[in-house]
């Protein structure tokens, strides 16, 4: 029986916390007892920062880790996506799995339970299998010719079959509107959505809405250059040209759980849109990737403002520095005003863990659970992240 006590624990019952709380697990790490202490100086362990739930990181590209600080930063979308096509396929697959390995352990470690990655191929199947973290994956298609909407289909499906045998919870996934054919968008959705889960990149920048709306940029004359088919030209944001795309899938409403990755340009029109024809929406929010990429950030507060269910990513490590769920919380934390670690926090753990279906056992702290109990480090005198401020898996 392990019993931990500190200044704070977020339960995430409610974004307040407990004031000198405990929490006692047994040896399989299930929560058996929390509360208040009765006399805080009287505790075997009682800790300087934080007690919280395990995070959950609800958007990763894992098998991305052999890219580390490979990449320049602010080269936009346009940029970012050259440099994935020229260093994609340029390390040997021992050294990919090695990585793959590394930073799922350094994730667990610092306190993520579960994780919802995207992949494109195998890599990363036999490490997930082996790690205790919870993972769904998402089986991410590109392809802008309608005529190879069939062999994609085939090929991500076989995927899908490879993660089945393993035990691995997958789901096939769109990528986002600028890299797929229109049949294709759908014909791949259509598949998701039968498992009950759907991960998109949705307005991740404002070259991926001037393709979309006008035609035009850097994006658009990328794939005129290369030849490549574009998408249609709407006159509206790519995010109602997904659900355009959605609706061909199936009627709305959809009760599936649909998270639209990054929505750095989503604006009232589109969480409109999105409340009108989804039951179970939720946006992943990556802020060091935006900034890494293009320098920008979603409009979190129109989001708090209509009651979006958020949840934290952090991207991969192509477009990120690191792994790090409190660094990616520290970083909102200074963008947008009036945050506090409680909001914080039930992005980053509850409203992860409701994405993925997991909210009986995974991101809060209540009897029964088994959650994963996290220490986080260096607060200030109000409560708050610092520069400073770290994580650690104590259960």
């Amino acid at each position: 029986m392990a019993r931990l006590a500190a200044e704070y624990l977020y339960t995430l019952d409610s974004p307040e916390p407990i004031r000198n709380g405990f929490v006692e697990c047994d040896a399989e790490g299930t929560v058996t007892a929390l509360g208040e202490c009765a006399d805080p100086s009287r505790e075997e362990i009682f800790l300087e920062g934080a007690l919280a739930p395990g995070f959950v990181n609800t958007h990763c590209h894992v098998e991305l880790s052999y890219l580390w600080k490979k990449f320049r930063k602010g080269s936009g979308m346009a940029g970012f996506i050259d440099q994935i096509n020229a260093l994609r396929d340029t390390t040997p697959h021992g050294e990919k799995v090695a990585d793959i390995r590394k930073w799922m352990d350094i994730m667990w470690e610092r306190g993520v339970s579960a994780m919802a990655d995207i992949s494109n191929r195998e890599d990363s199947f036999e490490v997930k299998r082996e790690s205790p973290m919870y993972t769904r994956t998402f089986l991410e298609v590109f392809g802008t010719e309608p005529e190879d909407c069939p062999a994609v289909m085939e090929g991500v499906m076989e995927l899908k079959n490879k993660a089945d045998r393993l035990g691995l919870d997958a789901s096939p996934t769109p990528h986002a509107c600028y890299t797929m054919s229109p049949e294709l968008l759908t014909a791949v959705s259509a598949e998701g959505l039968k498992t009950g889960f759907l991960s998109f990149h949705s307005e991740e920048s404002q070259e991926e809405e001037d393709m979309i709306r006008f035609g035009c940029g850097a994006m658009w004359d990328n794939r005129k250059a290369a030849g490549m088919s574009v998408p249609p030209v709407t006159g509206g944001s790519s995010l109602r040209y997904f659900i355009d795309r959605l609706e061909k899938a199936h009627p709305a409403p959809f009760g599936e759980r649909i998270l639209l990755v990054h929505e750095v340009c989503m604006d009232q029109e589109g969480i409109d849109a999105v409340k009108e024809v989804m039951t179970h929406p939720f946006v992943a929010l990556c802020p060091c990737s935006n900034i890494f990429i293009h320098n920008v950030l979603p409009p979190v507060n129109l989001m708090r403002r209509n009651s979006l269910k958020i949840t934290v990513g952090t991207d991969s490590l192509s477009s990120n520095d690191d792994l790090d769920i409190v660094r990616e919380l520290f970083c909102l934390q200074g963008h947008v005003d009036g945050l506090s670690l409680g909001e914080l926090l039930t992005w980053a753990c509850r409203n992860g863990a409701e994405f993925l279906g997991k909210e009986s056992s995974l991101g809060t702290v209540g009897i029964g659970k088994r959650p994963g109990i996290v220490f986080i480090d260096n607060l200030d005198a109000e409560g708050r992240l610092t520069a400073g401020s770290s994580s650690y898996r104590l259960v």
